[in-house]
């Protein structure tokens, strides 16, 4: 008897041979770079379509195989054949590695992070704090997620510290109660840069106005402090954030009528089954952390916990509300220093100590190397003037319907940030060249704080959504969940907030024109 075997679909081939596509494309696109003319490419400031091929290859890469370092590292590879500077370790890799950005990254949120999460695991001071909550706060999975949600929005500073404070301070409570990491990682990563273009206490407010203060705003613009009332003008407008937010509520109060597949399955099988993560998923973050091993002969105390937290919080924070100046990167060093000195003068060996941090190092490894990729992809689109191709291509003539704009610009945000994996990079490119399109079709506030909140929320889309983004792959980090399970389930829920804020814009800016 012959055995039946179903017909592959498309996407399993696709996985199967995933080696034969990616080389046939490698190939074909490196073949074409090699036969134009690179002299056209520096005077146009980008490279034509083969801008975006690095970050777009990436993308689908990650969609298709589910192998992020792969695809990470193969957009790498196609930005050396698209410039022919094909030895990508000088070029790319030694370049963004050996920057002071993935320095603070490698050391803060990497090392201190993962020695924090070492001694919050080897002293239960997370363990105990969630037993703490569990017996007196949380009392369901629903009041877990909206407990989640709660941090987010006191932790809005926006970007990395807010997924990673957020992440790490209602994961122990969660996993009790049985929410799925793809749930959990949903509500932090949507609390952590929506809630910072909302919420204005923290940095951002001052980096935006920064990028618009130029001569060529200057005569509606004409300072930072301007530049940081158009900000807090263009809140109301974010429709994007409001939304985000929103929906994020919702979700955690099992409110939310529309969620998408993915994430509907990921719900059925938590509660069906109790497994956090899909039969498939492959964590970032290891057994290391994740396997509660208390020191012998300690006694876990909510200290072990608070005192970390309360020193990063008043370290980072504090400062700034003095000076204006966030201490970010002292905060996290200084946390980790505290949990140390704290758990040995409770009684913990100075050896158990460390090595309860180097085993948090080892437990974030993994997210070290997509961090180190994701910033080298990122100098590569920066190389191949990826944004720029992108503006120039979807700007067009708008003298004729320029209430279009405002929702053009959003979806050229949420497509720029979603291949690049960064809001703030976003703006720097997007904001100058956006801005004073928009004052040049009309001069009314309302009409341009349109087109700013549009940039605003388009970029923290992408931000927010893009496997690629280090705010999403330090919210799966802190999780504990699998990057790509997270990015597919929370897809459906922002592309419904984006598809209504986009609609919005467009709706109000033709009233008012």
């Amino acid at each position: 008897m012959t055995e039946h075997t179903d017909p592959d679909s498309p996407l399993q081939f696709l996985r199967r041979h995933a080696w034969l596509v990616i080389l046939a494309v490698c190939a074909l696109i490196g073949w074409y770079a090699a036969t134009r003319d690179h002299s056209v490419f520096a005077a146009q400031m980008h490279f034509g379509f083969l801008s975006i091929m690095p970050a777009l290859a990436a993308l689908v890469i990650c969609f298709v195989t589910r192998n992020v370092i792969l695809a990470l590292f193969m957009g790498v590879v196609m930005g050396g054949l698209i410039t022919t500077d094909y030895n990508i370790v000088q070029a790319f890799l030694i370049p963004s590695i050996g920057t002071t950005r993935f320095a603070e990254i490698l050391l803060v949120y990497l090392w201190a992070l993962g020695g924090l999460l070492g001694m919050w695991n080897r002293n239960g001071g997370a363990w105990h704090f969630a037993t703490y909550v569990s017996e007196n706060f949380v009392k369901s999975r629903r009041s877990a997620m909206f407990f989640t949600w709660l941090m987010g929005v006191l932790f809005h500073q926006g970007g990395t510290i807010s997924t990673v404070l957020t992440g790490t301070t209602v994961r122990p409570v969660a996993d009790r109660e049985k929410v799925a990491h793809e749930e959990l990682a949903y509500i932090v990563d949507s609390t952590a840069s929506p809630i910072a273009t909302i919420i204005p206490f923290n940095v951002w407010p001052v980096y935006v106005a920064g990028l618009i203060t130029i001569p060529a705003m200057s005569a509606y613009i004409p300072d930072r402090d301007a530049g940081v009332d158009w900000f807090l003008a263009a809140i109301p407008f974010n429709f994007y954030g409001w939304f985000a937010i929103t929906f994020t509520l919702l979700f955690a109060l099992g409110k939310l009528p529309f969620m998408g597949k993915p994430m509907r399955r990921a719900q059925e099988r938590v509660l069906a089954t109790g497994e956090l993560d899909s039969p498939t998923a492959e964590p970032m973050i290891s057994k290391e952390l994740t396997t509660v091993a208390v020191a012998p002969g300690y006694q876990p105390s909510l200290l072990d916990f608070f005192v970390p937290i309360l020193v990063l919080l008043g370290v980072a924070v504090t400062p700034y509300l003095i000076t204006g100046k966030l201490m970010i990167f002292e905060a996290f060093g200084l946390a980790l220093v505290s949990a140390v000195v704290l758990s040995v003068l409770r009684g913990m060996p100075v050896k158990e100590a460390f090595d309860a941090v180097v085993d948090g190092i080892k437990g974030v490894t993994v997210g070290a190397i997509i961090l180190g990729l994701a910033v080298t992809l990122a100098t590569v689109s920066e190389t191949l003037g990826a944004s720029n191709w992108v503006i120039e291509t979807s700007a067009g003539n708008l003298t004729a319907v320029p209430y279009i704009l405002p929702g053009l610009l959003m979806i050229i945000c949420m497509l720029v940030s979603f291949s690049v994996g960064s809001s703030w990079g976003t703006y720097a490119v997007v904001f100058p060249i956006a801005l004073p399109l928009a004052f040049t079709l009309s001069t009314d506030p309302t009409y341009v704080s349109l087109c700013f909140a549009a940039i605003m929320g388009g970029a923290v889309f992408g931000d927010q959504c893009s496997p690629i983004s280090d705010t999403t792959i330090l919210s799966s980090l802190a999780c504990g969940a699998d990057l790509m399970d997270h990015v597919v389930s929370q897809l459906p829920i922002a592309l419904t907030a984006a598809g209504m804020a986009i609609l919005l814009y467009t709706g109000i800016a033709f009233v008012i024109m």
